[in-house]
């Protein structure tokens, strides 16, 4: 199941104090968009995976809602995962630290080839999908990521977010791509975390300043309604 958060109570909370504005985005042209789906992969979704994240198993409907909505509107759907880096020993050697004992499980898991690093089968992937690597919680991490040049390459200016963790991989490319002057928005109920509460709190933010907060329904509608428009 999705989180028990109901993300128009966070909207009504912010449009009070903000001239009565809930969201900023009011429509999404495809051609110009890009449904980010962060770290679904077997490492965050298995039971007892390295880093299982429960809730991201009930969230795998609505990312698929929103792709297929995606790429039948003749939008870009690409999906992003966790990497260990060729040069981990060196590179983010902080990272490492703060993982500890669990480092070397961490590493051995999201090594291109093992099973945890592979992407939940019950995801819908298809063809015209991109599948990019990232070496850090954000793709857009300069130096880590195809992802800025595969956006730029296509024009792109919104970036719809879904996956898991919502307060960590999510958070930090949702941040990073409003300070890359993306339009972003959050699917508030097809992204996960450990508990509903860190999940709320960062929706929270985030609709602050960085993203707006849609529900993958609406999403979907944004998009057909698009489609039927053109």
């Amino acid at each position: 199941m999705p989180h028990d958060v109901d993300h128009n109570a966070i909207l009504d909370k912010l449009a009070a104090a903000r001239g009565g504005v809930r969201n900023v985005f009011g429509s999404i042209d495809p051609r110009r968009s890009a449904h980010l789906i962060v770290d679904m992969q077997n490492g965050f979704m298995e039971e007892g995976a390295p880093v299982e994240v429960p809730a991201a198993r009930g969230v795998v409907e609505q990312i698929n809602a929103i792709s297929r909505a995606m790429r039948a509107a003749g939008g870009l759907n690409i999906f992003l995962r966790y990497t260990t880096p060729d040069d981990w020993d060196t590179a983010w050697t902080v990272f490492w630290d703060r993982m500890g004992v669990a480092a070397a499980d961490h590493r051995a898991a999201f090594t291109p080839g093992a099973h945890y690093h592979d992407l939940w089968d019950t995801l819908d992937v298809a063809d015209g999908d991109i599948i990019v690597d990232k070496h850090r919680f954000s793709g857009f991490t300069h130096g880590t990521s195809t992802l800025p040049q595969v956006l730029e390459d296509r024009s792109i200016d919104t970036v719809i977010i879904s996956g898991t963790l919502t307060n960590c991989c999510c958070e930090s490319t949702a941040r990073d791509a409003m300070q890359n002057n993306y339009r972003v928005i959050m699917a508030a109920d097809a992204n996960a975390a450990l508990s509903d509460e860190e999940h709320a709190a960062t929706l929270h933010i985030l609709a602050m300043v960085f993203a707006d907060l849609r529900s993958s329904d609406e999403l979907v509608e944004m998009l057909n309604r698009e489609k039927t428009a053109a």
